[in-house]
């Protein structure tokens, strides 16, 4: 009876999803393609094969990521194997193309209302499905189940918020969960958060994204750059709305002191020593990030302008003649903030942390969850941490052991550390070598979770082909 319900209410949601889609295609056209495939309506049917279909869901452009490594093992295991992807933005689509061989497949996950996942089963006839890290919707599971589509979870996290949250819908979540055919857990917390909402955990395999290489063009790239600047840089990496503003009226409080000719060691080093980078975590908004930087009084730099030959001209940027934040400051400091820069394209993460000396981690300083630091230390870029890391907090609280990263009670006291440990020749060698080891030693996730995928595979019966 409950589900029922939420099957009702999902089926007459339908038409605000379409006009959320045709928002977020304004900013980013990719959310207008294929709109049907998302209630189960697709263009062209799918041959049948002799070798499995496997299909993999990816919700946003991290899973997809993080699913590179484990598509890369799941080859290995099952050569010839047909994979089916499945995402819910517009940036894991475009990344998961790239993991695409011939005969492969790739569509949006179809909203979560009866008719639109019985006809995407129907149409894809999935050998297995593979949720990544969280994604459980209850029709899409029932609907497996009568399918016999084993469908399992990997890489899987629950923090304790995300608990409480399914344990107030218990009736909902409970079931959900226990549909799953299997699933494995990132830690042992996770493990047994999941084990709480009924999860068949099978094991503790690790987090994938430990198996994920930075890009190597990329790290020579922004080590190449950096080589050529004459300060250090400091990122704030995958920031979130509202950390932006946080950190540029900070530093803005300190430029006029040190203009103003203050002998002050720490304002210096703040407000003049150092090149901030800021890499928004979602692309719709770069050009507001951008707006919001001219508004604080502060020159623009943006890497889509830097072509082959990087930051090293952006300090010389200027800004308009008169804003509001430069009309405010004394007559004897000079009406120009120094260029933040900002990085406005996808894909180059690891261009950014090679570029930089040390990263504020984003999502942390407000009650977000805190976004992925493992991809930094792989780069070996030393992190700042904020207080809320709750979606990776095993991951932070070795990182912070091991020294990769140190954790801080607000941005203010996150700005002051990294400026302190980018002028530190000595701890930051100490600090990226430490990053290095960090990310080194929780290896081989990826090809663990492949081969447990491929032994649900084999003991399935939910086709006459065979594995």
């Amino acid at each position: 009876m409950t589900r029922w319900l939420y099957s009702l209410l999902i089926w007459l949601a339908q038409p605000l999803l379409l006009c959320k889609l045709r928002r977020r295609g304004v900013q980013e056209p990719g959310y207008l393609d294929a709109i049907d495939e998302r209630f189960g309506r697709y263009l062209a049917p799918v041959p049948l094969l002799d070798r499995p279909t496997v299909w993999l869901h990816a919700v946003s452009l991290g899973e997809t990521r993080a699913a590179a490594v484990l598509v890369a093992a799941l080859r290995t295991q099952l050569p010839g194997m047909r994979l089916l992807l499945t995402h819910g933005t517009a940036t894991g689509r475009a990344e998961g193309a790239r993991l695409l061989q011939a005969g492969d497949l790739q569509f949006w996950q179809p909203w979560d209302s009866v008719g639109a996942v019985q006809r995407f089963l129907s149409h894809c006839r999935p050998d297995i499905g593979i949720l990544m890290e969280t994604e459980i919707w209850p029709n899409l599971v029932r609907a497996c189940q009568q399918a016999r589509v084993p469908l399992v979870l990997a890489n899987a996290r629950l923090s304790d918020k995300s608990l409480r949250q399914a344990l107030r819908l218990a009736w909902l979540a409970r079931p959900a969960y226990a549909g799953l055919a299997a699933v494995w857990a990132q830690t042992p917390a996770d493990a047994a958060r999941l084990t709480q909402l009924g999860a068949p955990v099978r094991g503790v395999l690790g987090n994938l994204k430990f198996d994920a290489a930075p890009d190597a063009r990329q790290l020579e790239c922004g080590q190449t750059w950096r080589a050529g600047l004459a300060k250090p840089v400091v990122l704030l990496a995958s920031s979130r709305d509202g950390e932006e503003l946080a950190l540029l009226q900070h530093l803005k409080a300190f430029w006029p002191l040190a203009l103003a000719g203050h002998a002050l060691t720490a304002i210096d080093s703040i407000a003049n020593q150092v090149h901030w980078l800021i890499v928004p975590r979602h692309p719709q908004r770069f050009d507001s990030v951008a707006m919001l930087i001219e508004a604080q009084g502060f020159a623009v730099s943006r890497r889509s302008s830097w072509g082959v030959t990087g930051p090293a001209s952006a300090s010389d940027a200027t800004l308009p003649a008169q804003t509001p934040a430069t009309s405010a400051l004394p007559r004897s400091v000079p009406a120009c903030l120094p260029a933040i820069w900002l990085g406005d394209s996808l894909g180059e993460m690891a261009l950014y942390y090679a570029l930089a000396d040390v990263a504020l981690l984003g999502g942390s300083f407000a009650p977000l969850g805190g976004q992925n630091l493992i991809e930094a230390a792989a780069c070996g870029c030393p992190v700042v941490m904020g207080p809320h890391t709750f979606n990776f907090a095993e991951a932070a609280d070795q990182a912070q052991a091991t020294g990769a990263a140190l954790r801080v009670p607000d941005l203010p006291q996150a700005v002051t550390s990294a400026c302190q440990l980018a002028a530190d020749g000595p701890a930051l060698r100490g600090r990226r070598q430490a990053c290095h080891q960090f990310a080194q030693a929780h290896r081989g996730a990826a090809m663990r979770q492949a081969q447990a995928i491929t032994q649900v595979l084999a003991t399935s019966c939910t086709s006459g082909r065979t594995p």
